[in-house]
């Protein structure tokens, strides 16, 4: 019998009992919560031979497409080539731990790369290092603070713009290494100058490299769908290895491509000739350092201290880590299979990350979805696939990195134009146009400014159109205005707002219907609130104001549908003398009295006058239970 059970059946001890059941619950929700915060220990007990052969496979195959890429993305960020490769395994390692999405392989990317070089031309590389600590940080203080809510203020039309975008000036930013071009550049207008500019120079070895290493990757990406026609004598294990193989070339082709062209540029070395396209040169080789971010810098002769560091980096703090989680969210909810994602969670995940990759001297890393998509298609089991990934990569620091001195520069510019390419979304362009043609402008609105003024101002101004044209219906509702009758053939003017009653709309509110109600002379107006869900005192006032306007010309106005929440705004506010009414048979007996009564009043030969509403007081109770 457990111990809580015997304190239950001793006399005496309610005291007692009820402090032991308390600690109980409390264990048990510190346990939840390790379970639900920490990952790995709720699936390591339960980790097995066969979850260790696929993840082994799948990590392996992931380490072979994240080195080339890793190298790239270090040039994208205008890093050297180690410092990819630095930022390739310490967060696939704490993602083990803290990651809530088993596909999910954690590294460099294209776009935390491009936003690495905003903050590092000029400067340098630390820089890069502080940012990805500071990155982390902001990641945990979401994750800690539940604020996963802001990322909904970053809709699909404007994720497609800022994807689409980067990609593009991805692509241009590219070109230099492509074609073998010199020159620098400030920003993506400035570098499509320098490319016109600079096509004169262009070196033929660098440019049929880069473009034959383009159509190869393109051509080797594709070769995983060939078909393969069942063998004669029937045996599909023939066919399934064949495909097996293809698909384990095509998803390796960035190494595949990197080697052979290293080949080729050591062949010419071998002969004593010059290869004819630029190499990456010395990669410095073993693994970084462990050591906290740097603190303070000294940059042009200058010490600088965090403050000013800090300062330099401006609002690369914030927007840097919220791109990561959107993309980290994004790429978790498209591998979930049915289960839900927990936002907290990957934030937590990836600010850990980042806070562990920073000790070795990396900048900002998040999901790659490329990448998370071999894991996917590797058949990885657990988060554990990052374990093997990172051995990798370390493993290369430690033998490969004088080897990496032959690989061309054009050919990890192919690698990268390569990888995001099929990130420009231009296909959604048309059924967003036939769906909702309003999405469009906040998509060309983020792409415009993104390649005009920069990644950040862009995404500022793709959610910034996106809450003017959330607001613009709640200031400028539909209003419907038709012509109702009651059971008795009496007739009255029905309007009805569209929209919730708050600040923004009270004066248009107030304009159209005083507006209606003064075309139909004297004739009752019934306000239907069905789809106003919410008021404010701003708009109690306006309403207190239409009562007023209605009083002057002595034309009644009543309120109907309206919701308990609403009524009690209004009265809130001092508005008592509003006539409302929740259902429609009191409405329909309520104005057909009074237009009996003011039948009454003029063939009595008073003037043609409303009689005034307090002197249905009775009625008026027993009509307006809103």
């Amino acid at each position: 019998m457990e111990f809580s059970h015997c304190i239950g059946i001793l006399p005496g001890f309610p005291a007692l009992q009820e402090e032991a059941m308390s600690a109980l619950f409390k264990r048990e929700k510190v346990k939840q919560l390790i379970r639900q915060r920490v990952p790995i220990v709720a699936w390591l007990p339960s980790y097995d031979r066969t979850d260790f052969i696929c993840d082994l496979i799948a990590g392996v195959t992931v380490g072979l497409t994240v080195i080339p890429q890793a190298l790239a993305y270090s040039t994208l960020a205008g890093l050297e080539p180690q410092y990819g490769l630095y930022s390739a395994f310490m967060g696939c390692f704490m993602y083990i731990i803290f990651g809530g999405c088993k596909d999910i392989t954690i590294g460099p990317t294209a776009l935390m790369s491009l936003m690495t070089y905003d903050q590092v031309k000029g400067k340098n590389k630390d820089f890069a290092v502080l940012l990805c600590f500071l990155t982390g940080c902001v990641q945990m203080l979401f994750g800690i603070l539940n604020l996963g809510v802001l990322l909904d203020f970053i809709s699909v039309p404007v994720s497609i713009g800022f994807t689409s975008a980067t990609s593009v000036i991805i692509i241009v930013s590219q070109l230099k290494g492509l074609l073998g071009l010199k020159f620098s550049s400030n920003s993506f207008l400035d570098n499509v100058t320098q490319v016109f500019k600079n096509l004169p120079n262009t070196r033929f070895g660098d440019t049929f490299l880069g473009f034959s290493c383009i159509l190869a990757l393109l051509l080797l990406r594709k070769i995983k769908d060939l078909p393969i026609k069942e063998p004669a004598d029937g045996r599909s294990s023939v066919r399934k290895v064949l495909k097996r193989a293809l698909w384990l070339i095509s998803v390796s082709r960035n190494i595949l491509v990197v080697i052979a062209c290293s080949i080729i540029a050591v062949c010419f070395e071998a002969t004593g000739n010059q290869p004819p396209f630029q190499l990456i040169g010395t990669v410095q080789s073993g693994l970084p350092s462990l050591s906290l971010p740097p603190f303070s810098t000294t940059l042009n002769n200058q010490t600088l201290s965090f403050t000013d560091m800090v300062s330099e980096l401006g609002s690369s703090i914030i927007l840097v880590p919220v791109i990561a989680i959107l993309g980290n969210v994004a790429i978790a909810k498209t591998f979930a299979t049915g289960d839900s994602v927990d936002a907290t969670q990957e934030m937590i995940g990836l600010g850990m990350s980042n806070l562990a990759a920073c000790l070795t001297s990396a900048y900002p890393v998040d999901g790659s979805f490329s990448r998370s998509a071999v894991n996917h298609a590797s058949g990885v089991r657990t988060p554990m696939g990052g374990l093997y990934t990172g051995v990798l990569v370390l493993l290369a620091l430690s033998w490969l990195t004088p080897y990496f001195y032959f690989i061309p520069k054009a050919t990890l510019a192919a690698v990268i134009i390569c990888a995001v390419i099929f990130m420009i979304e231009y296909e959604v362009v048309t059924p967003m146009w036939r769906s909702s043609r309003k999405d469009l402008v906040p998509t060309f609105t983020t792409f415009a400014v993104c390649l005009a003024w920069g990644v950040e101002y862009g995404i500022l101004a793709g959610v910034g159109v996106n809450i003017v044209m959330l607001l613009y219906p709640s200031a400028r509702p539909t209003i419907q205005v038709q012509r109702a009758m009651t059971k008795s053939g009496r007739s009255y003017l029905m309007i009805t707002p569209s929209n919730s009653l708050y600040f923004p709309a009270v004066d248009f509110i107030r304009t159209t219907v005083g507006k209606a109600g003064s075309q139909e002379g004297r004739s009752a107006v019934v306000v239907d609130c069905k789809f106003v869900l919410g008021a404010d005192f701003t708009a109690a006032k306006g309403i207190a104001a239409l009562i007023d306007d209605f009083k002057r010309r002595s034309q009644p106005i009543y309120f109907y549908n309206l919701r308990p929440g609403v009524i009690e705004v209004f009265k809130g506010a001092s508005l008592e003398e509003f006539i409302h009414f929740g259902d429609e048979d009191e409405l329909d007996e309520y104005i057909t009295k009074e237009y009996v009564l003011i039948q009454s009043s003029k063939s009595g030969g008073g003037d043609e006058e409303l009689v005034p509403l307090s002197t249905f007081q009775g009625d008026q109770e027993r009509g307006c239970t809103g």
